[in-house]
């Protein structure tokens, strides 16, 4: 009889990428082994799951609006309706163990996992750990993490500092210039700027390329901009007005390796995932971390690239100010670069999917 594995949650591109990068390095090891995902109904996971090749059922949970709003009233009837169909989902697969990577469904299939006796296994890829995981890191049988000192969230002997799992394409981008040049039909002969914002985009970070596209363009850099379906218009209408052929924006990018491939300096948010991947790239990076995120865990993930100088910070608030000034400076700086690759290389962890895998399958009875 085959193995079988749930991996639940979602809700961004940070915690959707790693657990299929989970799923497939689970299936590179055993063949045969059945992986259901859990997610959050309407959430992206709905769609990327699916794109990837594997089957994906949905929860009604849904995250507290931190704006006062009628829809809050709702959440604990979302909450009971999500813990009854992750229980009737656990009944009917019958897994042998249960992953959780973070996002509103990893809560309540998780819980009812451990209270089925099932072991469970937490990925946790912040450098802090988010409330729903330190609650479930009672139960957990083992604790995944990406980060040292997280014993100040989790018991110690559950452990394994083993690194975010990323998309293998990424592992050696270096070698892919040449495909990049083609599917984004950039200048082989310009120093490119890659702007991402995570999945969704990024405010501040989008506002202050587009009022710097002009200062980046006459300095004769291009740019790669990946904008989030919200900014996609504005930015077009932008690129128009310059009349430039220097700036390619795309509301979303798939061929994420191609991207890393094409850039020599990058802007990012701080999400465990794109952190993950700049290190694998080795990209000289000015992160600017989303100051809402929980526990203002985007800030702690690039200290801790900032602190081993590996990569640069600006904070939001300063972006609109700064944010090209200092990508201007950091494009002009080979040196700086070079510095910045060398530091950022040491901290990737290109075996994480594989050893993760690993302890999943350990948990098997």
């Amino acid at each position: 009889m085959s193995k079988k594995v749930i991996i639940s949650g979602g809700g961004t591109g940070g915690h959707i990428y790693p657990a299929i990068a989970i799923a497939n390095a689970l299936q590179r090891r055993e063949p045969d082994l059945e992986v259901l995902f859990v997610g959050a109904l309407g959430k992206m996971e709905m769609e990327k799951v699916p794109r990837a090749g594997y089957n994906i059922v949905g929860l009604p949970i849904a995250g507290i609006k931190r704006a006062i709003s009628i829809d809050n009233l709702a959440l604990p009837f979302k909450l009971l309706n999500s813990l009854l169909k992750a229980k009737a989902i656990i009944k009917d697969f019958k897994p042998d163990v249960a992953v959780g990577v973070g996002g509103f469904a990893s809560g309540p299939l998780l819980m009812m996992a451990s209270l089925a006796e099932i072991p469970t296994l937490i990925q946790e890829q912040n450098s802090y750990a988010g409330i729903t995981n330190k609650f479930l890191g009672k139960k957990a049988s083992k604790i995944c993490v990406a980060y040292p000192g997280m014993e100040a969230f989790f018991p110690k002997e559950k452990i394994a500092l083993l690194g975010n799992p990323v998309r293998s394409d990424i592992v050696d981008v270096s070698l892919k210039k040449k495909e990049a040049l083609t599917e984004f039909g950039l200048d082989p002969e310009k120093t490119t700027l890659f702007v991402m914002g995570g999945s969704l985009g990024a405010k501040s970070i989008n506002e202050s390329i587009d009022a710097g596209l002009e200062r980046l363009t006459n300095a004769g850099y291009q740019v790669l901009w990946q904008t989030g379906r919200n900014y996609i218009d504005t930015a077009q209408a932008s690129i128009a007005r310059i009349g430039t052929k220097q700036v390619k924006a795309f509301d979303f990018i798939y061929t994420m390796d191609l991207a890393y491939a094409m850039a020599d300096v990058v802007v990012s948010r701080a999400g465990a995932l794109s952190v993950s991947e700049l290190c694998l790239a080795a990209k000289p990076s000015i992160l600017v971390p989303f100051p809402a995120a929980s526990e203002d865990h985007q800030t702690k993930n690039a200290l801790t690239l900032v602190e081993q100088d590996a990569a640069l910070l600006i904070k939001d608030s300063n972006a609109k100010d700064d944010l090209v000034t200092r990508a201007l400076e950091l494009l002009g700086n080979i040196e700086q670069q070079e510095n910045l690759k060398v530091n950022i290389r040491k901290l990737a962890r290109p075996g994480a999917a594989d050893d993760i895998a690993a302890e999943v399958l350990k948990l098997i009875r």
